[in-house]
């Protein structure tokens, strides 16, 4: 896997592409958002806009072209139109969707998308999985590597090769693994709530991954951590995360989810026990990626609320707890 260039050399390497691959046919390439596996730049290609991602990850490059046959009047996921390595780097071209990244929107603008939000998590669950096998996060070819959905979560206690270091990290700093050691007791007691079935869970809602214009979202993005599992899942990812954005503290996201579930039902069974156990587990998520990562505040602020959940019985919180609020 190549090394992560600086800001100003991958710049220069995506020009070198556009050049080698297109030649007059291409604009120059702008920047546009970074995530934390791929940059994006901005260009046209023969007049038309497109959207040049490069990482060192072609898997997630493969799931969004898969997750884009899914596309509907719901669910917008851009095409992607090419994809290919350049000087060991992956990289892959998407039609380029236009809008505000959610996380940017005032809390005015979040209450007027939120339907169309909530639509495309409903599309987005309804996805027909024919064809495929697993749970937890799935391969471009359809198949996922856990033979249960409970198997799936307590697996966040290994580490990966993309996130890998963290355990002996963790362990070594002030911090600790027993927040890790509390909430994988609390996940395994909550696993008799959890049911079998497999959905499609995007697993990344928020970190701009979803744009919107005048109330509607325009494009759900970056399928690379998508997972088979429980639906639910990306509520709990929404409520996990939500208070980390104080300027929508106004809005009430478990009451807003739970809103369409009341007035269409039914309610699913084992709401709270559900949710409970996903916050809990995208806190973990949350804590070995950032101490890969080294940011150490943040692993603090995620390892207490793991372990405020993990005092708590089944089904007690649905929300992140308001005591913690963002770093």
């Amino acid at each position: 896997m190549p090394a992560q260039p600086d800001p100003a050399a991958l710049a220069d390497l995506v020009r070198r592409l556009v050049r080698t691959i297109f030649g007059g046919r291409a604009t120059e390439p702008q920047p546009l958002a970074a995530g934390a596996w791929s940059q994006a730049f901005g260009l046209a290609i023969d007049g038309v806009e497109v959207v040049l991602r490069i990482g060192a990850h072609g898997t997630d490059f493969a799931k969004d072209e898969v997750a884009a046959r899914f596309a509907g009047p719901n669910l917008p996921v851009p095409p992607v139109l090419a994809r290919g390595v350049f000087d060991d780097w992956q990289y892959a071209i998407s039609a380029r969707a236009h809008g505000t990244g959610f996380d940017d929107l005032s809390a005015a603008d979040v209450a007027l998308t939120l339907p169309s939000l909530l639509t495309a998590l409903d599309a987005i669950g309804r996805i027909d999985l024919a064809g495929t096998a697993g749970y937890g996060i799935w391969a471009p070819d359809g198949r996922a590597p856990y033979g249960s959905w409970v198997g799936a979560l307590l697996a966040i206690g290994t580490e990966t090769a993309r996130v890998s270091g963290w355990r002996t990290a963790l362990a070594d700093s002030e911090i600790g693994l027993g927040p890790v050691e509390a909430g994988l007791a609390a996940l395994a007691t909550l696993g008799p709530y959890l049911p079998d079935e497999r959905q499609m869970i995007h697993r990344d809602l928020l970190s701009r991954n979803v744009l919107a214009a005048d109330g509607t979202v325009t494009a759900v993005l970056d399928w690379g951590n998508a997972l088979y599992g429980d639906h639910l899942y990306d509520a709990a990812w929404l409520i996990y995360w939500w208070p980390w954005y104080p300027q929508w503290r106004t809005i009430d996201i478990y009451a807003e989810l739970l809103a369409p579930w009341h007035a269409t039902g039914p309610v699913p069974t084992h709401l709270r026990e559900r949710l409970h156990a996903y916050l809990i587990h995208i806190g973990l998520d949350a804590i070995a990626y950032c101490t890969c990562q080294h940011r150490w505040h943040e692993v603090r602020h995620n390892a207490d609320t793991v372990v405020i959940l993990t005092n708590h019985a089944p089904g007690e919180i649905v929300r992140n707890p308001p005591m913690i609020g963002p770093p």
